[in-house]
């Protein structure tokens, strides 16, 4: 019981791991965006 548990754990850990990097990802495109809409204007 306890080796399925750690295993569920693991691929939790994993996806919440792929979930943190994607918003990362996305928090960096919004970024570079603003800053290149900031640059057009000037």
């Amino acid at each position: 019981m306890w080796e399925n548990f750690w295993i569920s754990l693991e691929i939790m850990g994993k996806g919440m791991g792929g979930i943190f990097v994607a918003i990362l990802i996305i928090v960096a495109l919004v970024w570079i965006m603003n800053r290149l809409g900031k640059e057009k204007d000037k």
